[in-house]
């Protein structure tokens, strides 16, 4: 069985507040077409303009570091079939997630998603401020424990309250991959699946949206 794990993007979805909604609409309609095809034939081409950021999305080395990877450099054995866990801390118990919430699982090698239950606010005005986060100790961990990837259902891993992102700087400086804005995790099991999230193979970009998933095996 597989799991969505990621949002829908449309027109004028705010992912993340300051950043553009995405404008998403007809390069070539249906009715356009009418006149370049036989009868009874048409075809729709979208236009799509937006931020990278937008989504449920991927960081990758290059989005924090001028010389780390970007997404055209990570092989498929980094984005699919990553075998996964599950570690759940409810918002409604705390917002800060240090490492010790990690200490009783089995992180090493794994993706590791983090289920807070902050989905509940998206496309909200609560759901950009006071969300869920990482802690820097707590980072400090799982890359010591050589975790494959990091997803988490909130707005950001990092506390966007003050201008420092330890939690990107740890990871992605470690070749750790991101997921944002992950979605029902509620509906994955602890342990016992795998977990892919593929973007789009573009050179010279470090974050973009993906979908997400969990496959039980």
């Amino acid at each position: 069985m597989r799991i969505d794990l990621s949002h829908t993007i449309e027109n004028d979805l705010v992912t993340y507040k300051g950043l553009p909604a995405p404008v998403i609409c007809d390069y070539l309609s249906r009715e356009e077409s009418k006149l370049l095809y036989a009868d009874g034939t048409t075809f729709q081409i979208a236009k799509i303009e937006m931020v990278s950021n937008t989504g449920t999305y991927l960081d990758c080395p290059f989005h924090r570091y001028e010389n780390g990877a970007d997404l055209s450099e990570l092989p498929l054995d980094r984005l699919a079939d990553l075998e996964a866990i599950t570690v759940r801390s409810p918002y409604t118990a705390r917002k800060a997630i240090d490492a010790e919430i990690f200490h009783q699982h089995d992180v090493d090698g794994k993706a590791v998603l983090v289920h807070t239950g902050w989905d509940v606010h998206w496309n909200t005005v609560v759901y950009y401020d006071d969300h869920p986060y990482l802690t820097a100790e707590a980072a400090e961990y799982l890359k010591n424990r050589n975790v494959l990837l990091v997803g988490v259902d909130s707005h950001n891993i990092d506390n966007t309250r003050t201008k420092f992102r330890p939690v990107h700087t740890i990871l992605l400086g470690h070749g750790i991959l991101i997921v944002e804005h992950l979605c029902n995790l509620s509906l994955v099991p602890d342990i016992g699946f795998l977990f892919s999230a593929l973007p789009p193979k573009f050179k010279g970009v470090g974050t973009f949206p993906v979908r997400a998933f969990a496959k039980t095996v």
